[in-house]
């Protein structure tokens, strides 16, 4: 068999494709907070609302802080810089929206919110244990 031929064997090629899943896997999880992040931008007085209906001070500061982490800390997610310590200030900023802003579990709504949340926050935390993958 020659060498052309063994690069395209199915192991060589899936190991290719596995390569690069660590990176479209942080690409789908930062897209929810990208779009999140500039979904609030679009509707700020009705975020600032939403927070301040949840008993939260500060409503602009808050409104200012989510869009930070959910834009930037996708944004960074996706680069790969400081990987572990962005992927865990996302997984507690998951848990503590959850906490605050989908805990009325008995609204069908909000409970799949809720569980979402903490399910980003489990997908995050494995970023947390094994960084971003193959080298």
């Amino acid at each position: 068999m020659n060498t052309a031929t063994a690069q395209l064997t199915p192991a060589a090629s899936s190991e290719g494709i596995i390569r690069f899943l660590p990176l479209v896997g942080r690409i789908l999880i930062a897209a929810i907070f990208i779009l999140s992040g500039l979904s609030k931008l679009s509707d700020p007085a009705g975020t600032m609302a939403y927070i301040a209906s949840v008993g939260l001070p500060l409503p602009a500061v808050a409104l200012a802080g989510a869009v930070a982490v959910e834009v930037i800390g996708g944004a960074l997610l996706i680069s790969g810089y400081r990987l572990r310590t962005v992927a865990a200030a996302l997984a507690l900023f998951s848990l503590v929206t959850a906490v605050f802003f989908h805990a009325q579990l008995g609204d069908q709504n909000q409970f799949i919110h809720f569980f979402k949340n903490v399910a980003m926050a489990g997908g995050l935390l494995q970023i947390v244990a094994f960084g971003k993958g193959r080298d």
